[in-house]
């Protein structure tokens, strides 16, 4: 490169260009000419000379045909080819922020410091000398040379020392910066986007990144059909400097218009028009359309789905042109069979099954199955749920319920229907609030503590609850969260009529909050506290089912499920109305692996209001196993001041962690 002259050239790229293709001209000129040998073209094969006898021997069968390899010349048997060793040593690179970089693919050290004779320690050398010029020319140093050192040596074992010198040279800057060929606005844009400025060092990856940028803003500023041209850099020799330029077809701005769709349709254009957040006639914004695409995968019903625009022509007065959006569908499986297990103590083992079909009543009307097998719980739940119920995130419930609950705390064989609106977050899509209007209708035959006679009579309750949700997540996960903050609240007003008694109604609150804090890449600390309230009967006349109770695998770990607070004479929970808990942790990753210490604590009160004094803790120690689906988890604890008839240790197996 001259020092007073001007050339166009581009940033160099960390991978050598590709050759190119040459077309029949061009590989008629690299073909040498095809020379005749005497021989006439009109001559036949019989008149050609005779084959030499030999040749018109049969071959010989292939079972003669020995397969061992002949011995090298001038080798013994069972010598193997001598390794020719060699040291690398790099220089000028380190102070560029480059030998890491070089070090990762190199070929002299990817390749064992061993070659096979020194032509192959040439050849790789060669290649080391061209990738630390393309390292220093990707980041600005345009003048910049390698060369590879090998002094000779007389002894053939002796390991052959290779130095890789690095000479940079000028840095080079950029000079002006300029986008041409689209209207002031979109100009603005994409130099904004490019957030380059003069006197950078021209380095080829922050180029690219920058234009990437270009190709993703305009879209999001109302320019869907965005064409970026390549790039221009005019170097100035004298000065290191170079003045990049960027060819920008913007075309014209654009406004939504209407729905199309083709493919296998799953869903059609009526109810493609609830998933949208915007409007006909609005902006175009690119990030609008991705939200709407990841809204369709989110329904588990398309294996695959796009979401393109279209021109149509139609021009605005303003200028702006409107564009349709092409949904593409492709039907994915709509059945799904799931299975779970887990294991509490006090709780015992428990197996759940489900099959869920999520299309069974078009559009997104699903039939859900579940049913629970567990040596103190047995349950058959059905369920009718409609998502995206004539609007975005808003699922309508139906379902009918039958268990049979043989608790310490309680005996009960339970009916209920229940019926909701919510709008509730998925492991696929997760949203910060949530919420939850309910009702329910249950029939339960139970087993309340009696105090007056110290027994346990079967009594049968008719309940009808208001259940209510709100809800608020910054956590990154629901399986597995690392960050963030939860707060999740619910209010159950209550009527109730006892069958051996009068009726009741009581409301029941609970307010739980956890909040999670990364502190380095392996270690998360984690925090939950739980309170809970029942205001407007007494405990006794609340159906044992309907009170609050604590202890268990996602409560307080070391005491066996319901175990915590107020007993009958037997040593069995009668639960409360009042509830306090919470929970630390300390959840240490490494791998597909963890381990998780823990302290826990809490209290059931008979009086409504929550309370800290007589708290109870648990101590415990978990391990974790990292599933694409979220940890399995495996929890045991002990209680510290153990009472009599409570467990030494507890034992809790489950999916996902304790909150």
């Amino acid at each position: 490169m001259s020092a007073s002259g001007s050339s166009s050239a581009q940033p160099a790229e960390p991978a050598a260009p590709p050759t190119p293709a040459l077309d029949d001209a061009e590989c008629d000129k690299a073909l040498p000419p095809i020379e005749e040998t005497g021989t006439p073209p009109a001559e036949t094969a019989a008149e050609a000379p005779s084959a030499a006898p030999e040749l018109e021997q049969p071959l010989p069968p292939l079972a003669t045909f020995d397969s061992e390899p002949a011995p090298t010349i001038g080798a013994e048997a069972g010598e193997q080819s001598r390794q020719i060793p060699y040291t690398v040593r790099v220089e000028g690179l380190k102070p560029l922020g480059l030998e890491d970089r070089f070090r990762e693919l190199s070929a002299l050290l990817h390749d064992g410091k061993k070659a096979a004779n020194a032509t192959q320690i040439n050849a790789r050398s060669e290649e080391d000398v061209a990738l630390a010029g393309q390292l220093m020319r990707a980041e600005g140093y345009l003048d910049g040379k390698a060369i590879a050192t090998i002094p000779p040596s007389a002894d053939p074992a002796a390991s052959i020392p290779v130095t890789i010198t690095a000479t940079p040279g000028t840095l080079y800057k950029l000079g002006a910066i300029a986008v041409t060929g689209s209207p002031p606005e979109p100009t603005g844009f994409a130099i904004e986007a490019l957030r380059l400025k003069a006197g950078e060092a021209i380095a080829a990856a922050r180029i690219q990144e920058a234009e990437a940028r270009v190709a993703l803003r305009l879209p999001e500023q109302g320019y869907p059909f965005v064409k970026v041209g390549q790039r221009d850099i005019l170097i100035d020799g004298a000065t290191a400097t170079g003045d990049y330029t960027l060819p920008l077809e913007a075309g014209r701005k654009a406004r939504y218009g209407n729905l199309r769709t083709e493919g296998d349709p799953v869903f059609s254009l009526r109810h493609l028009a609830v998933f949208p957040r915007f409007k006909a006639g609005q902006i175009y914004d690119a990030r609008r359309v991705d939200d709407m695409r990841q809204a369709l995968i989110g329904t588990g019903l398309l294996s695959t789905a796009s979401v393109e625009p279209v021109a149509t022509g139609e021009i605005q007065p303003d200028g702006t042109e409107t564009v349709d959006l092409l949904v593409r569908q492709a039907r994915g499986p709509a059945r799904t069979l799931s299975a779970s297990g887990g294991y509490g103590t006090g709780e015992g083992i428990k197996l759940t099954g489900g099959w869920t079909h999520r299309n069974f009543f078009p559009p997104e009307g699903a039939l859900i199955v579940d049913a629970t097998a567990g040596t103190q719980l047995q349950s058959v739940a059905t369920t009718f749920r409609r998502s995206n119920a004539g609007k975005r995130d808003r699922t309508f419930e139906a379902g009918t319920t039958v268990s049979r609950q043989r608790f310490d705390a309680y005996n009960a064989d339970t009916v209920s229907l229940a019926a909701s609106i919510s709008r509730q977050s998925t492991p696929i899509w997760q949203k910060r609030w949530t919420y939850s209007i309910g009702s329910e209708l249950t029939v339960t035959r139970e087993t309340p503590f009696d105090p007056t006679r110290a027994t346990r009579p079967k009594d049968t309750y008719f309940i009808a609850a208001l259940p209510l949700q709100l809800g608020y997540d910054t956590s990154d996960s629901l399986l597995d969260p690392t960050r963030g903050l939860r707060i999740n609240t619910k209010l159950s007003p209550e009527a109730q009529k006892r069958k051996g008694g009068g009726f009741d109604q009581y409301a029941r609150m609970l307010v739980e909050t956890s909040s999670y804090r990364q502190i380095t890449d392996s270690l998360v600390l984690a925090g939950r506290v739980r309170v809970g309230s029942i205001v407007g009967a007494s405990r006794n006349d609340i159906a044992p089912s309907r009170r609050l109770y604590s202890g268990g695998g996602g409560s307080v770990r070391g005491f066996g499920y319901q175990q915590l607070g107020p007993k009958d004479g037997n040593n069995d929970p009668i639960g409360g109305r009042s509830l306090t808990e919470f929970a630390v942790e300390a959840r240490y990753r490494f791998g597909n692996y963890g381990i998780v210490p823990f302290f826990d604590g809490g209290r059931v009160g008979e009086k409504s209001t929550p309370s800290i004094s007589g708290m109870r803790y648990g101590v415990g120690i978990g391990a974790r196993y990292y599933t694409n689906f979220g940890p399995f988890r495996i929890d045991v604890a002990t209680p510290l001041g153990r009472k009599p008839g409570e467990s030494k240790i507890g034992v809790y197996i489950s999916i996902g962690q304790a909150f």
